[in-house]
């Protein structure tokens, strides 16, 4: 006669596993405060399916739509990150987010490991998009860039991204980066090739020049100047090269895909 005991422990072990799943499907992350996917999902999905409803519904108010082309802004002595959004004639700001932290001081990167969130005018595309960050969700902001490699500057990996440390990156906390990412990763699926990140040391029009004009990095941040002031008057992300070791900046009044 075969034992009776299988059965029961078996019953016993699965309803241990289905009392214990809300526990740690919640709690799988482990920093206190965020918005975490069970291991082996889809987080950038999860992400979208947490915000797109709120999302849309605050777009559709600011007669926006998810999916439109997006512009990013920056501005380091502020902590703020700027999400722009192409309504067919401009982009309009659609939300503001508290940046968490970030690293290093006011000024460029200049060399790997100097721990520096880098400044100046970056291009996101969708392969610098990364749904398995360590830091929840991410994206690459492409440094070095053109200009960045002009001036033999050194460096890699340098993101935007969740939770609330920085080496070097710029940290927004999981429950900003999930509706930021969701925006961007929307726009470069609808058809926008490269979405524009500005990232500026402060902001040009409540700081005069005076209070910065001593700095070191005077000259490099008039340049950049150009470029806060080009989309202020058009409310179009200008175009952006490198010249004679400068960045090159020409205003756009068409859509750019």
């Amino acid at each position: 006669m075969k034992p009776r005991w299988p059965l029961p422990l078996a019953a016993v072990v699965l309803l241990a596993a289905v009392a214990l799943w809300p526990v740690t499907g919640r709690t799988w992350m482990a920093q206190a405060g965020t918005v975490a996917s069970p291991p082996g999902s889809d987080r950038a999905r999860d992400a979208a399916a947490r915000v797109r409803p709120a999302l849309e519904r605050d777009l559709a108010a600011a007669a926006l739509r998810l999916g439109a082309p997006v512009f990013v802004r920056i501005f380091k002595a502020e902590r703020e990150l700027e999400v722009w959004l192409d309504d067919g004639s401009r982009f309009r700001l659609f939300r503001t987010y508290p940046i968490c932290t970030w690293s290093g001081t006011l000024g460029p990167k200049l060399r790997q490991g100097d721990g520096q969130s880098p400044e100046g005018f970056y291009r996101v595309g969708r392969g610098q998009l990364n749904p398995r960050s360590q830091y929840h969700l991410s994206f690459n902001l492409g440094y070095p860039n053109a200009y960045d490699r002009a001036h033999r500057r050194t460096g890699d990996f340098l993101m935007v991204h969740g939770s609330c440390v920085s080496i070097g990156c710029y940290a927004m906390g999981d429950a900003g980066i999930e509706e930021i990412y969701t925006l961007l990763d929307a726009a470069l699926a609808n058809g926008q090739r490269e979405a524009q990140v500005h990232a500026f040391p402060f902001r040009f029009d409540r700081r005069p020049e005076d209070s910065w004009r001593h700095e070191p990095w005077a000259d490099f941040w008039r340049n950049l100047r150009e470029g806060d002031q080009a989309f202020a008057r058009t409310g179009r992300p200008p175009r952006i090269s490198v010249a004679a070791q400068r960045y090159a900046v020409s205003e756009t009044t068409t859509p750019a895909r």
